[in-house]
Order: structure tokens, then sequence, then C-alpha cells
């Protein structure tokens, strides 16, 4: 039987993750968290064979909580399940340590399949599209956005939604001068004088819809 614990900070998003494999004889979810404080708890108690974790989550976010669990947790294979395309996050996803990127939107057709790769296979579950992304990070000069941390892109791309800054701070559980903050660091990094321009160019390189 494989064992699953799921993350996420959508309880309807964690019934339908749950629905997918409750209809599979040999894969059972052990528990759930809303947040990366629960999910370490839970992870300390008992290890399952796998974790679902989304990426966009009050506080810690689950690209922080993956590089603890790669430190504390070492064996434990991760699966990133995302509202956002694999172009926004899936390689650092992976070069933090995941052993697959999927969205949400692929999770009654390929949700399964990914567990039982990354679990039974010991491969990674990588994606035609993760496959294209990863080909062309070595044909292509990084782009910009790569030198920023994983919540700095996080706030860049919130920024070029539109988002204000009281808005980003309640989304992500930190204060607005936390977010000034990273937004002062994205502008210097990325050489990028306005919320204007970081919106033309997170547009540009598809980072938002």
């Amino acid at each position: 039987m494989i064992e699953v614990l799921i993350t996420d900070d959508h309880p309807l998003m964690r019934e339908g993750i749950k629905k997918v494999i409750n209809g599979e004889i040999d894969i059972e979810v052990i528990g759930e968290a809303q947040n990366g404080g629960k999910a370490l708890s839970l992870l300390r108690d008992k290890l399952p064979d796998l974790l679902i974790l989304d990426i966009t989550m009050p506080g810690k976010s689950g690209l922080d909580l993956l590089k603890n669990i790669q430190h504390e947790f070492l064996e434990l294979p991760v699966l990133i399940l995302s509202i956002h395309p694999a172009r926004r996050f899936a390689l650092r996803a992976l070069q933090a340590g995941a052993r697959g990127y999927l969205c949400k939107s692929s999770i009654s057709v390929e949700l399964v399949s990914a567990i039982r790769q990354i679990v039974q296979q010991k491969r990674k579950y990588i994606t035609p599209e993760v496959a294209q992304l990863l080909a062309g990070q070595f044909d292509e000069e990084a782009s910009r956005h790569e030198t920023l941390s994983d919540r700095e892109f996080e706030v860049l791309l919130m920024i070029a939604q539109g988002l204000t800054i009281s808005k980003i701070a309640t989304e992500l559980n930190l204060s607005s001068h936390t977010i000034h903050t990273y937004r002062a660091r994205i502008k210097e990094k990325m050489h990028l004088a306005s919320n204007v321009e970081m919106t033309r160019y997170a547009i540009n390189n598809g980072l938002v819809d």
C-alpha cells in the first residue's frame, strides 16, 4: 500500500485529491495538512511514502517547505501539485528536490500515474511540458527572474497579476513592510523601476497570462 500525505491550504482541493486517490486499491491517504507547520508535525509523527505538496500557501510556501523536507527527510519523495502552469515554478521545484510537478488541472488523468512512477519505479515524473523547460534551460541564457529567491519570484508574479501590497501581504501571511522589502529587492536585482515594468516583464516572458 502506498501511503500519501496531502498538504494544501484549500479543503476542496484536498477533497478532490482524496477522491482521485481513494479510487485506487493500492494507494491510501494517511493524513492531510493545511500549512507547512502542520505538515512537518505529521511527518515527524509518521513518514508516508509520498508527500503531495501545493506551492502557494499562507506563511511558509511550498518551495520553502520542500527545502526543509530535503534537509530533515532526505529520502521522502515530494510531488508538487500546483495551480500554476509548469513554466512558472516547475524548474524551481525540481531544482529544490521535488520528484515531479503537476498542474491541478491534470490531477484526474495524471496523479495516480505520477504517484506510482515516483514511489514504485523510483523515477521522477516529468511531463512533456516540463521536459521542454528542462531542455530549454541549457539552450538559453538564464532570464533575469532566475536571480530571484523563491519568495521574491512569488511576489513578482502577484504584483504582475495586479495585487496590491496589502493583498499580497494577506495572501502570504506576511507584513506589508516585508512585501515592500521583497519588491525593492526585485527591482534592484532585475533592474526594473516600477510595478508596470515588472508586469510588462512577466507578460513578455510568459510568467502570467
